[in-house]
């Protein structure tokens, strides 16, 4: 158990994939005007990459590996991607046609995620099980969704800040990124995944 919680811990806070890895820096930029909308998009990015984690490792193992076409992992990962991706939005849009309506282009925007495909090709690098696979893409789509949130309340209490001219838009958002990468980074003195 304790290393189920190391490899959870590890993959949210001390590996966090956008503060300390620099994957999903698309989504974190462009969807994260908004608490609602970010923690919206952050629950669909759970689902479809934790169940990414655990579909991309029984596909390595059962088919790639058996077959010796590991290679072809990137193209096979992208497919189950976005497979996943267009199961989950329709499921949305039969279920929730006001979250559909919401998330609007950022829920198929999930598909061309970098953090996505990341996760399945590190789970495939650390040679995690399938509970590891199951909880390292748990862990690392809380910690990406703990992230997009906490950056679009920052976003929305700076739309009101004194910025000065030179740092409005983008340039305040990465120079908040980096600094909250900095704090992240503090983790990694506790655990690597």
């Amino acid at each position: 158990m304790k290393h189920y919680l190391l490899i959870l811990f590890g993959s949210a806070f001390a590996n966090n994939l956008v503060l300390t890895q620099f994957l999903g820096l698309c989504p974190l930029m462009g969807s994260s005007k908004r608490q609602e909308t970010a923690f919206r998009l952050g629950l669909a990015t759970v689902f479809v990459l934790t169940l990414t984690s655990v579909l991309s490792h029984l596909i390595d193992q059962s088919i790639l590996e058996p077959l010796g076409v590991g290679y072809l992992r990137t193209i096979v990962f992208i497919v189950v991607i976005a497979a996943i991706v267009q199961f989950t939005e329709q499921v949305i849009r039969a279920r929730s046609p006001r979250l559909f309506e919401v998330l609007g282009i950022y829920l198929p925007l999930i598909t061309t995620n970098c953090a996505v495909l990341g996760v399945a090709l590190l789970n495939v690098r650390h040679q995690y099980s399938l509970m590891e696979s199951f909880v390292f893409g748990l862990g690392a789509s809380l910690g990406f969704t703990l992230v997009l949130v906490l950056f679009a309340g920052h976003r929305e209490k700076l739309e009101g800040a004194d910025v000065p001219e030179a740092f409005r838009g983008s340039a305040i958002g990465l120079i908040t990124a980096g600094l909250a990468a900095i704090a992240f980074m503090g983790f990694q003195g506790f655990i690597r995944t």
